[in-house]
């Protein structure tokens, strides 16, 4: 039935004026088309309210003849379709055909939109658009949702927009088509589920990215009509999830997750009821939904309106928090994942977050602490500052320390990123980010010195984000090196002291050279790709010894194995030139940071397996903090800062004078210059040291005018000590030395009497600097010079003064030294030094022989020359350590050795002094010269004779010494330096002050061969090592009969702890199969057989020591397994403090609360070594101490945790406390011992 049309009442209604036949036999296409114009024209100027619609009847039947609707023509189809909206829009609100011609004629029109229009250029684009328009603005199209095919047109309708949207048209069109969707929906009764489908699979397609129009038209419907579509929507999905999980299928519920996310972006309004949906799934017992369900509900918590989310929905938010408790690995995982974008997106709920995050950084799980310090990576620097607490950043520090690589790897790289990002603030001193990111530096530095492992990561994440190489800043390859020192100096100012030291370390400076580095890249090229043309035999067993020592200190020997040959069978001789670049002092920054790159690109295109070894080699290698490029900026910093940075700067060009020297050789003019400005003391001291050193390193390079000779000549003979110092040093390099330096010792030595203390300091400096760097000039007033030193400088004034208020301390910083005590100390430093300049000499021992009685007296009397004396304590401090460094600088000298030997007991035992900073300082240089093999093998004894001591730090230094000593040496250099000496270790415990045979004596003994056994026995040398203490019993002390037994006993309790140790680990002891020599200085043979045989049969321990040496091993086994049962990880493990015990007669004193760094500090004007070399600052010892520390602690600490662990040891304390009150014990006559 025809629908009903409006009736007359309307005035003047137009009537159409068109009455031409649209149907009929013979009428071509073109006067169809024409006809359709014109009909097309008059309907649409025609107004709805003023139309006669009856006149509109005869083309109403035409227009949905068949023979037009299905017409071939595109342009007839268009024209009619706009004709048939027009009588759609003129009838309205009333249609004026039955439902199935409606169904036709929407269909009609649908076809024709999606066949005809596809751009603003396609054929009859006018039309389309005009019907677009009138479907929209009339909102004829309602009319579908009333037919009976309605889902069918709907779907017609949706997908036909969808697909024409995607054709890029005018903003206009693409809002008719949302009008016309929105419209269908907002009048159907029932949404058909296919239409859901069809928007829904906007989003779900994974092409359409969020400004594409088909995801615009979809974003723009579902937001008009979210009220409808919310519940649908709903079901939708939990139809989807239910039926899929079910079956397993959890592709398809990961779709359907992946659909929420995306609705969650664009249309957030329409989960208004999928939210409660989710929080059930978060309690779900299946893993797979509730993991699906954590990430979706964290990515909606993280979006924009996500905050407004949490409010509405408190309780699903309560949900999500919870699930960081999850059971599951991977929920806690999507859990952390989603915290980063809440922490970005929703700062309001950061407290939420931060708590749950807290608990996270410390899940049991790696993976999840892994995924939590990752997280703060990928964190921007406002996020980080204003919605991360400092409490939340110190526990990811913390993670630095964890028990896992990946864990550490994650947290270190985290912070060193957060820093980097935070940097240009905190350099601008604001406080909100110097309080939040200004401490990681230090952090990291701290967190290197706990294991080689964590060493490893620190180190790689201070070089690439802490102190990286710039940029260039243009296509030269420019780059601003002002900028790149003054990054190091803030830094540094943001480092306590042990931080500075470990920094001084990473640098490279101390390196001596030719480094390790260096010799491999040599070695490389000898080898040539293995084709070698002679000694192929030694080039590729030095090839195999470098790569053996170097892979020694990666974190994966092996593997840094492998990858150091692989690139030498590279033999690539680019590769080679680029190395030696970036290793060479003399090249510029500019230079290092393109050959780097070129390195590391050519390195990844030719073995990109090897990148990781080769990037921490090249790392390790070059000079990435401070180079050459440096001094210019660093000697403005001096000259122009006031504050802290000129300080920093001045201590940095101490350091490179001190080591690299070389890096002054093309700034001697600047260096010159500033010796010139007399107004800045500071500057003329550093300029003065740095020049020295160049001329040390390189005479030719001393300056020559003469006006700064002059100069020098001037300082050398004033009273600032540093000046007049470096003053000599340099002047005994430069042009006509000699008789420059025979004059400045023939004034020094006519003014000795009468010099005031400032000036006497000033002169005893320059005579210390030219007896070791001019003989020559020395000798010629060294009978009056050194009669003067010791008569009236070392035996002169050293009462205590009565005005000292600090009567309780025995021990003076360096700063506060009087100017008569650094008199002294130098004059000590000339007697020393006076020995070394002529070690190549025959009269060595003759001029040697009343220096070492000296010192072997100083050291004997506890720092005077008498054993009653009532001298300062705080110069009888000064001078024995003194004493006790000197003598080790004499021990290097291979024709003194004899001499020194018969005084070895009291000098080995300095390490065991009442005063921490002598302990402390002696073991820095022990273990300085140890490591460069300038001392005989039997000082290696030294370092385990330190466990007794009350400080974690002495006792750590020498683990650390020994223990990377040990991995380092080659192994014909362990079994000399570090096997073999284990014989003279148990002569030395026969000799101590303290050795006793009742059982208090013997468990401070036994401490001593077990310290010995942690750190050097293995099941390889485990034979070895009781053959030798059974050879202890097959020989007679060299000295006297008391010994011996005390020997004896020694090699009993030797034999016993050997056999408990190996027990302990299951190894055998068998028979050693070769022959060793015992040393013939320190014991001599037995007088026959008899009296061997009768020794080997007795033993020499009590019977109640034998029944405590079984107790002891029965409770060191239940210790260590305790000990393993509750280990911790080492971030969190506390060392014990041990009691001072007794040792040698005294008590040892822990150090003063603060005085780490002043100890190590010690010793500032110490002369160096017999190559030459000036020491003046124990700082450098202690940051290659640290660096040793930190490569040992993996290996350490199995046996600190033994150590701490031991039942015995609080019974140890007991019997310290008793020994405390003991008056002093008398000593035994002190054993000789030969290096």
């Amino acid at each position: 039935m025809v629908a009903q049309t409006r009736g007359a009442g309307q005035s003047s209604p137009k009537k159409l004026k068109f009455h031409e036949k649209l149907v009929g036999k013979g009428l071509s296409t073109d006067a169809l088309l024409k006809k359709l114009k014109v009909l097309h024209k008059e309907l649409a100027d025609m107004d709805q309210e003023l139309v006669d619609t009856q006149s509109l009847s005869g083309v109403r039947k035409e227009l949905v003849n068949k023979s037009i609707l299905l017409h071939k023509d595109r342009g007839v189809k268009a024209y009619a379709a706009c004709c048939l909206a027009d009588l759609l829009r003129l009838y309205a609100p009333d249609a004026p055909y039955t439902q199935d011609e409606l169904a036709d004629i929407f269909a009609f029109f649908f076809r024709q939109l999606t066949t005809g229009l596809k751009g603003a250029d396609s054929p009859y684009y006018s039309e389309y658009y005009h019907l677009l328009e009138s479907l929209s603005t009339v909102k004829s199209v309602v009319l579908v949702c009333d037919l009976p095919k309605a889902e069918e047109l709907m779907e017609d309708a949706f997908r036909s927009f969808f697909s024409l949207v995607k054709h890029e048209f005018a903003k206009k069109i693409e809002l008719f088509m949302t009008d016309i969707l929105i419209a269908l929906i907002d009048e159907c009764n029932t949404l058909p589920t296919e239409v859901l489908l069809v928007i829904l699979d906007q989003f779900a397609d994974k092409h359409n990215r969020p400004d594409d129009p088909p995801h615009r038209l979809a974003v723009s419907v579902c937001n008009t009509v979210a009220d409808k579509l919310q519940q649908h929507v709903c079901q939708h999905l939990s139809n989807e999830i239910t039926s899929n999980a079910k079956l397993e299928d959890y592709d398809k519920v990961q779709e359907a997750h992946d659909l929420i996310r995306e609705l969650s972006r664009s249309c957030p309004s329409l989960l208004a009821n999928v939210i409660p949906q989710l929080e059930a799934e978060l309690a779900t017992e299946n893993v797979q939904i509730r993991l699906l369900a954590t990430e979706v509900m964290g990515e909606i918590f993280s979006e924009k309106n996500g905050a407004e989310f949490a409010r509405k929905h408190r309780s699903a938010w309560t949900a999500w928090l919870m699930r960081k408790q999850d059971k599951a690995q991977s929920v806690r995982l999507a859990f952390i994942e989603g915290c980063k974008g809440v922490l970005i997106n929703l700062p309001e709920m950061r407290h939420d977050v931060e708590a749950a995050l807290e608990s996270k950084v410390l899940d049991p799980d790696e993976k999840v602490r892994a995924a939590v310090c990752k997280m703060f990576s990928q964190l921007d620097y406002e996020t980080a500052l204003h919605h991360v607490s400092l409490k939340l950043l110190k526990l990811l520090a913390g993670r630095g320390l964890d028990k896992k690589r990946s864990v550490r790897a994650e947290a270190t790289n985290a912070l060193a990123q957060l820093y980097s990002s935070a940097y240009p603030e905190i350099e601008s001193n604001d406080p909100a980010a110097c309080n939040h990111f200004s401490w990681i530096p230090q952090q990291l530095l701290h967190n290197a010195t706990a294991n080689m492992e964590v060493k490893a990561i620190s180190e790689q994440a201070v070089a690439e984000y802490i102190l990286p190489l710039p940029s260039p800043s243009n296509n030269k390859g420019d780059v601003d090196e002002a900028v790149w020192t003054d990054r190091l100096l803030f830094t540094t100012g943001l480092l306590d002291e042990p931080a500075r030291n470990y920094l001084l370390s990473l640098s490279g400076i101390k390196s001596s050279h030719p480094t390790s580095f260096e010799r491999y890249v040599d070695c490389c090229i000898k080898n040539n790709g293995g084709i070698i043309d002679e000694d192929e035999d030694k080039v590729v067993r030095q090839l195999n010894e470098i790569i053996k020592r170097l892979a020694g200190s990666f974190l994966d020997p092996v593997k840094a194995s492998e990858d150091l040959h692989a690139f030498a069978d590279m033999n690539e001789s680019r590769l080679y030139k680029l190395l030696k670049s970036c290793m060479d002092p003399q090249t510029d920054l500019k230079t290092l940071v393109k050959s780097s790159s070129e390195f590391l690109k050519r390195i990844e295109q030719s073995s990109s397996t090897t990148v990781g070894t080769m990037s921490a080699f090249l790392r390790r290698a070059s000079l990435r903090f401070v180079n050459q490029s440096s001094i210019p900026t660093l000697i403005r910093r001096v000259q122009t800062s006031t504050n802290d940075t000129a300080r920093h700067a001045e201590s940095w060009l101490t350091f490179i004078s001190k080591h690299l020297p070389a890096l002054y050789k093309l700034h001697i003019g600047e260096l010159t210059k500033a010796i010139a400005d007399e107004r800045n003391p500071k500057l003329v001291e550093i300029a003065l040291q740095a020049l020295s050193a160049t001329a040390v390193w390189d005479s030719k390079l001393a300056p020559t005018d003469k006006r700064t000779h002059e100069r020098i000549m001037r300082f050398v003979l004033e009273s600032n000590y540093r000046h007049a110092k470096f003053a000599a040093r340099l002047l005994a390099r430069s042009k006509d030395s000699i008789s420059n330096c025979t004059e400045v010792v023939e004034s020094i030595a006519d003014s000795l009497p009468t010099a005031d203390s400032e000036l006497l300091a000033a002169h005893t400096a320059v005579l210390a600097q030219l007896a070791l760097r001019s003989p020559e000039a020395f000798e010629v007033n060294s009978d009056v010079i050194i009669a003067f030193l010791l008569k009236k400088v070392l035996m002169n004034g050293n009462e205590a003064s009565p005005d000292d208020m600090d009567t309780d301390s025995e021990w003076i910083e360096n700063d506060d030294l009087s100017p008569l005590l650094r008199a002294k100390i130098f004059a000590i430093k000339t007697c020393q030094n006076r020995c070394l300049a002529h070690q190549d000499d025959e009269s060595v021992g003759d001029i040697a022989k009343p220096v070492l009685k000296m010192l072997s007296t100083i050291i004997q009397c506890g720092g005077s020359f008498t054993a009653d004396s009532n001298d300062d304590p705080k110069i009888k401090a000064r001078l024995r350590l003194q004493a006790a460094v000197s003598s080790l600088r004499l021990a290097t000298v291979e024709k003194l050795h004899e001499d020194i030997r018969q005084n070895f007991v009291p000098l080995a035992l300095t390490i065991q002094d009442p005063c921490y900073q002598i302990r402390m300082v002696f073991l820095n240089k022990l273990i300085s010269m140890l490591s460069k093999v300038q001392l005989p093998p039997s000082y290696n004894i030294i370092p385990f004779i330190s466990i007794h001591d009350p400080e974690a730090d002495v006792i750590s230094k020498a683990k650390a010494y020994v223990l990377t000593a040990m991995r380092s040496m080659p192994t014909e250099q362990r079994l000399l330096r570090f096997e073999m000496v284990f014989f003279r270790l148990l002569h030395f415990l026969a000799h101590h002050p303290d050795f006793g045979t009742t059982d208090e004596n013997l468990l401070d003994i036994a401490r001593y061969i077990e310290f010995f056994m942690e750190l050097v026995a293995t099941a390889d040398n485990i034979h070895l090592l009781f053959h030798l203490a059974v050879k202890t019993k097959t020989v007679r002390d060299a000295d006297s009969h008391a010994y011996s037994e005390n020997l004896y006993a020694i090699g009993d309790l030797a034999q016993q702890l050997i056999k408990n140790y190996a027990g302990k680990r299951s190894w055998s002891v068998q028979s050693y199969p070769g022959k060793v020599k015992l040393p013939g200085d320190i014991v001599r043979p037995l007088p026959n057989a008899d009296a061997a045989n009768q020794i080997l049969q007795t033993m020499y321990l009590p019977d109640s020591s034998l029944a405590w040496l079984a107790d002891h091993k029965a409770r060191a086994a239940d210790s260590r397994a305790k000990a393993k049962a509750d280990r911790v990880e080492p971030a969190e493990k506390k060392a014990k403090r041990k009691a001072a015990p007794k040792t040698n007669g005294n008590v040892k004193r822990a150090r003063t609360k603060g005085k780490r760094r002043k100890a190590e500090e010690t010793e500032d004007e110490d002369e160096g070594d017999s190559s030459d070399d000036d020491e003046e600052d124990d700082a450098d010892d202690a940051a290659v101490s640290d660096k040793e520390n930190d490569e040992a602690e993996d290996e350490e600490e199995p046996a600190k945790e033994e150590r701490l662990s031991r039942g015995a040891r609080t019974r140890a304390k007991a019997r310290i406390k008793q020994q405390v009150k003991k008056t002093t014990r008398s000593k035994p006559k002190s054993a000789s011992s030969e290096d």
